[in-house]
């Protein structure tokens, strides 16, 4: 078989880069390891950067999205009892973010890909890119049990952080940065109305806690907890006491409580891989970087990544040929530094971490109290968090 580009992974990225180039007429095949069930169900990120909505309005795949989405304003910080709320719309002009739900968007994405001629190969076993410093790679793979090769211009390797494309890459090219926090995020989904309209990031002395949702019915939120926590020790009552605890009374007093249909301990880790493109295989989304979800960067990030990637193949197949795809790699590690510090900043300003004591506690209360008095800080913090242009 033989296809212009063959898209590893059909995650966020895999399957937006598809969109995006069958918009182009650029043909590609995607091969994903797991059903679709499997990466559609997984429960991942809520919040949609306007740059991510204006890509799913490109692709003609936002009706749902504008319907179900819940926009936001403005996002909070609680702190000892008191609120600050950082206003998108005054901050920067208007623009807001979108809670939708990664399942929600997978979904669009895979109802509108037969349609359109997008061919999606589920439980392709044994994938392997090869050739990728030559002109015509080739992606090998096993399928119903028969051995298959996919001839290709270019590969794309959006098969996530423990995915085979990035290890294609020599060792002697690749550089790989890495930070590990020393906790993670105890998550619960549960078919409860969120105890406020706006998400709330909270720093508490007892650590963390993160109030969001999915709808006006569902809510999803998070608790600060050690990595050696095991989830059958988190019962609903223990959450839900604790979440209350670091929430804050104002929100607190408006919790609804309810059982689990989701608990999952998420550990935290920063991670970059430089360059994202070796020859003819290009890296996106998680293949290439990992977040903190503080910050809610990590779906936002692989659209940007696939938004400059689609530009250059489209480029390399029209006027701009090899060249075209030179720029793909500084441009898009230019963002996503970019959007790792923040998340790495927000996870201090706002985690316990082993080594946090009384003076640390005092530095975070007192970036807190600058960010509060200045329009200046208010302002750097809002462009951030809805998420820096795509240049």
């Amino acid at each position: 078989m033989r296809t212009q580009v063959a898209i590893v992974g059909a995650g966020p990225a895999g399957l937006m880069l598809a969109h995006l180039l069958c918009r182009e007429g650029v043909g590609c095949v995607v091969l994903e390891r797991r059903s679709r069930d499997y990466v559609e169900g997984r429960v991942r990120a809520g919040v949609l950067e306007q740059v991510t909505v204006e890509l799913m309005e490109r692709l003609g795949l936002a009706d749902r999205l504008h319907r179900e989405g819940l926009s936001h304003a403005a996002v909070n910080i609680a702190h000892e009892g008191s609120t600050l709320r950082i206003d998108f719309n005054d901050l920067t002009g208007g623009t807001n973010l979108t809670v939708y739900g990664q399942s929600e968007v997978m979904k669009d994405l895979f109802d509108a890909a037969p349609e359109r001629g997008i061919k999606v190969l589920f439980e392709a076993e044994d994938v392997t890119p090869s050739d990728i410093e030559t002109d015509h790679p080739s992606v090998s793979y096993v399928h119903g049990g028969e051995a298959h090769t996919l001839q290709c211009d270019i590969v794309a390797g959006c098969d996530g952080f423990h995915g085979v494309s990035r290890g294609c890459i020599p060792a002697s090219v690749l550089r790989s940065f890495e930070k590990v926090y020393p906790f993670g995020w105890l998550g619960v989904l549960a078919d409860v109305p969120p105890c406020n309209d706006e998400l709330i990031y909270a720093n508490h002395e007892r650590g963390f806690a993160l109030a969001s949702m999915r709808s006006h019915t569902r809510s999803r939120c998070y608790v600060q907890c050690s990595l050696d926590d095991d989830i059958e020790d988190w019962s609903d009552e223990r959450f839900w006491d604790e979440f209350a605890l670091r929430i804050g009374p104002e929100a607190s007093s408006r919790l609804v409580r309810g059982p689990s249909i989701e608990k999952s301990i998420a550990p935290l880790r920063s991670f970059v891989a430089e360059p994202m493109r070796h020859g003819r295989l290009f890296l996106a989304g998680d293949a290439a970087h990992i977040v903190p979800p503080t910050g809610a960067k990590g779906l936002n990030l692989a659209a940007t990544d696939v938004l400059m990637l689609s530009e250059a193949i489209r480029d390399f197949y029209g006027a701009g040929g090899a060249a075209a795809l030179d720029g793909y790699s500084a441009r898009a590690l230019a963002r996503v530094w970019k959007a790792e510090r923040f998340s790495w900043w927000l996870t201090n300003l706002t985690h316990r971490f082993p080594e946090t004591g009384p003076m640390e506690r005092r530095f975070q209360a007192a970036e807190l109290e600058y960010i509060k008095d200045s329009r200046a800080a208010q302002t750097a913090f809002a462009e951030n968090y809805v998420g820096l242009p795509v240049s």
